[in-house]
């Protein structure tokens, strides 16, 4: 398997939808099914107050990934690398505080990784690492992420858009505002509940995709 080629990356970020048991209003399984039709790839991110853990996690990613596998959507883990490997997920994402991005590189080989990255510093360690995607954000004000870092707006896309590595941005995003993100050069939007708390969870997420694909 060779690793992923930037402009296919590119393509795979547009419509970027994260969610797990914690951030999602209905059963997550029911969720993806409803919002199939308009991402391009989906993260598996279990984490938060009341998670799951151990076979229930696992399990769950089991039945996520057959979604993502029957609608050919790429399924990427957040963070649990060892679970990535066992599920043989497309790839893994990464934060600053999770395991070095060189050793989660060596441990996945070409698989897909991502990694979440605050200043121009941290890109270009992820980048030297083997980062296929950076996640840059968060851009606008979220709740989702009760441990995340201060509201960074579009400056940092903008300032990484010469890394010619891809960009997707998270945080705060929504259909409303996803066209700042795509101006500032970002290659997609990473979102969790602007679908996974619509009231129409398939009507959200083909709006979202028709905001970035106009």
């Amino acid at each position: 398997m060779a690793r992923i080629s930037h402009g296919k990356m590119r393509s795979l970020l547009k419509v970027y939808f994260i969610a797990g048991s914690t951030n999602c209003l209905e059963d997550p399984r029911v969720v993806l099914e409803e919002a199939r039709g308009g991402i391009t790839l989906f993260q598996f991110r279990e984490k938060g107050s009341n998670c799951l853990e151990g076979a229930e996690k696992l399990a769950l990613g089991k039945e996520l990934q057959r979604i993502c596998n029957k609608n050919g959507i790429p399924f990427i883990v957040n963070d649990d690398i060892e679970m990535a490997l066992e599920l043989e997920a497309d790839g893994v994402h990464i934060g600053q505080e999770d395991e070095d991005a060189q050793e989660v590189r060596k441990k996945i080989g070409d698989r897909i990784l991502g990694v979440s990255v605050h200043c121009v510093k941290e890109a270009e360690k992820a980048k030297i690492a083997g980062a296929d995607y950076f996640g840059v954000g968060p851009i606008f004000p979220t709740d989702t992420k009760k441990d995340t870092r201060a509201v960074q707006g579009t400056g940092l896309i903008e300032e990484l858009k010469n890394f010619e590595i891809p960009i997707v941005g998270i945080g705060g995003i929504t259909d409303e505002n996803a066209s700042l993100v795509m101006e500032a050069g970002a290659d997609g939007v990473s979102v969790i509940t602007a679908i996974s708390h619509a009231d129409d969870v398939s009507e959200a997420a083909s709006r979202l995709r028709g905001e970035i694909f106009r």
